[in-house]
């Protein structure tokens, strides 16, 4: 019996709910074990069952199966695997992953795939320059500044920006490009980046990006134009890289006589697998396949996107060595629907994966009220720096009684924040301010989530009772594991007394070989085992371990209750089969304490049967004593009026 054949169907149901479930009068149905059960839940499971069934259960067939349900929860409850921290964590766990889709705005994927395809048919010519993110909040804090005092010098003070990329950008490509990327494509670049690129007005500079991975930036936009798409095309490559000028003049004068080759009906692919110097394409008569603007380098791109289809360039020279390319075509963006399996892709792997969880938190914090005191954060801050190391600004945090911030009308403390912070993240800081900023904002996430999934259980029937479902379901397996399941496979004594009163039931229509097959690597290891076990008594439960001892792993023992025809092996040695093909390594065998019988003799000999029948005998007792435990009350007038809405 598996777990999630009793709780995890809950989520496939999360839109099938009765709208009854909305009504502001939930009647009780019935009351088990003194807990009552509403209406409201009772529909919902009852709707959700015929759902999944094939043939749908009547509703006085499901009142019987539902208050068998809740008696075992009733029964787990009292036996308080409620209160375990096993159950907790787990129980926790299906909380927070059944919130989600409550706590993730649902429109925000719809606009940022429509806003990736808008911007796909754009390209823009941006220049940028990058300060590092710095490694502790101060420093952060420091090069953000920094980067919005020279974006100032630029907007307001006259400065150049290529000059001052040249002078201050981490990304050491402005010296010789004075910080230009050309013209940039959507989905090429951290989020932040292509956001703040496509949405600064041509001819201005961005405001200090602050979000991106790798950098604070700020972006001039100087053009747009019409993105191309992409280009396929193919290319004849000879090798400079790291040559002396001798001979890179040789190899200039040979793509010059490729060339003519080409020029007078030459075949490109057949020259390209002879010629070209590029071991990614030349197998492949120089084919590169499909590529947009910024995936190749600045020369090679300009070249394939200037020639027209079918039109072979003259040669160039890029810092790879010298090329002959031809373009063999266009391809345009495609329709959204085309285009859509690339674009989700693209934003799966980015930030924007987040964008509606995040979003929506952002819109739950408004909602809670949330409050930063940001004179008692820095002045936390400020004592936390004045300590003589980590620890001690830490030990700081971690009494400090200061209220900062307040979420859902409840004040959160340094302390507490401190203490959401994991013991080894703490020693291993460097910065501890740091550390208690983002530990802050890890804090502020999961207390709105918290509050927001007590609001669902609060005000919205739907959650409510998936929850409810998912809690009793994981009760119900737990106490079925103990007194079903468990019970059954490990009660020896209960099984052979079992099979003992109803031995009648279980019968062959064919004899069946019981006993031992013992398997050997070789005639000789065969020989010899026949001969210790003849000459040496050996108890059974013991006969895997005395012969492991004594052969090693040249030996296998198998234990068999097998009819005739089931099995090659045991019809070669019990009833007069051919001997088959040895299977594997396992070239010779013998019977062992075996004989033919013609019906079971002990419960082993038809465990899975007599298991099963087990089973559902002790879940019959256990139902039995559930009822005489437990008091179950139903409200007929209740459950008249839900057979009357069916």
């Amino acid at each position: 019996m598996k777990k999630q054949a009793i709780i995890l169907s809950a989520i496939a149901g999360i839109a099938m709910l009765s709208a009854v479930s909305a009504k502001n009068n939930d009647p009780i149905v019935m009351t088990i074990g003194g807990k009552d059960i509403h209406q409201s839940e009772f529909e919902y499971l009852y709707t959700k069952n015929n759902l999944q069934q094939l043939a749908p259960q009547t509703l006085d067939e499901y009142v019987d199966m539902f208050v068998v349900y809740k008696l075992k929860v009733a029964e787990a409850e009292a036996a308080g695997i409620h209160l375990t921290d096993e159950f907790r964590k787990e129980f926790e766990g299906y909380c927070i992953e059944l919130s989600k889709p409550y706590l993730t705005d649902s429109l925000t994927n719809k606009r940022l795939v429509d806003e990736a395809y808008a911007r796909m048919g754009k390209s823009r010519l941006v220049s940028h320059i990058m300060l590092p993110l710095g490694s502790t909040f101060d420093e952060k804090e420091k090069n953000r500044q920094r980067l919005d005092s020279i974006r100032n010098a630029i907007v307001n003070g006259g400065a150049d920006f290529g000059e001052m990329a040249m002078r201050f950008s981490a990304d050491r490509s402005a010296v010789q490009n004075k910080g230009s990327m050309g013209y940039i494509n959507a989905n090429r670049f951290p989020y932040p980046f292509e956001y703040a690129a496509y949405t600064t007005p041509v001819g201005q500079i961005s405001s200090v990006i602050d979000d991106a991975p790798y950098g604070f930036h700020i972006i001039k936009v100087e053009d747009e134009r019409p993105n191309p798409g992409k280009v396929e095309a193919r290319h004849i490559l000879k090798l400079t890289a790291g040559l002396s000028p001798e001979e890179a003049e040789k190899k200039k004068a040979a793509i010059d006589s490729i060339y003519t080759v080409l020029k007078n009906g030459g075949d490109f692919d057949a020259i390209a697998r002879a010629e070209s110097e590029d071991p990614g394409s030349a197998a492949n008569g120089g084919r590169l396949g499909v590529f947009g603007q910024g995936e190749m380098v600045k020369e090679f791109e300009e070249t394939s996107f200037s020639l027209k289809e079918g039109e072979i360039s003259e040669p160039f020279k890029t810092s790879y060595g010298y090329h002959i390319v031809q373009t063999l075509a266009y391809h345009g963006i495609g329709s959204l629907d085309k285009e859509l399996p690339t674009i989700q892709a693209v934003i799966k792997r980015d930030m924007r994966s987040t964008m509606p969880e995040k979003e929506r938190m952002d819109q739950l914090k408004q909602s809670f009220g949330l409050k930063i005191d940001s004179v008692a954060l820095f002045g936390l801050k400020e004592r936390m720096a004045a300590a003589n190391d980590v620890k001690g600004a830490f030990d700081i945090a971690l009494n400090a009684k200061d209220a900062i911030a307040t979420l859902d009308g409840k004040s959160i403390s340094a302390a507490e924040i401190s203490a959401s912070i994991p013991e080894n993240v703490r020693n291993g800081a460097n910065d501890a301010f740091t550390v208690f900023y983002s530990g802050l904002n890890n804090y502020l996430d999961d207390a709105t989530a918290k509050a927001a999934r007590e609001a669902l259980m609060r005000d919205n029937s739907e959650y409510r009772n998936l929850i409810s479902e998912y809690r009793d379901g994981i009760l119900l397996f737990e106490i079925s594991n103990r007194n079903i399941w468990d019970r059954s496979s490990s009660d020896v004594d209960g099984l052979k007394d079992f099979f003992a009163k109803n031995r009648g039931k279980y019968t062959w229509d064919k004899p069946h070989y019981k006993g031992y097959v013992i398997f050997a690597s070789s005639d000789s290891v065969a020989t010899a085992a026949q001969s210790y076990l003849g000459s040496t008594k050996v108890e059974n439960d013991s006969l895997v371990d005395r012969l492991r001892d004594k052969f090693g792993r040249d030996i296998k023992v198998e234990r068999v209750v097998t009819a005739k025809g089931d099995n090659a092996i045991v019809d070669n040695i019990a009833f007069n089969g051919e001997k088959p093909q040895a299977p594997g390594r396992w070239v010779s065998w013998f019977p062992y304490e075996g004989r033919v019988i013609d019906a079971p003799e002990e419960a082993t000999d038809v465990k899975g049967a007599v298991t099963s029948d087990y089973q559902q005998e002790l879940e019959q007792r256990w139902v039995k004593s559930l009822h005489s435990k437990y008091k179950v009350k139903i409200n007929k007038k209740a459950l008249k009026n839900i057979k009357a809405t069916k």
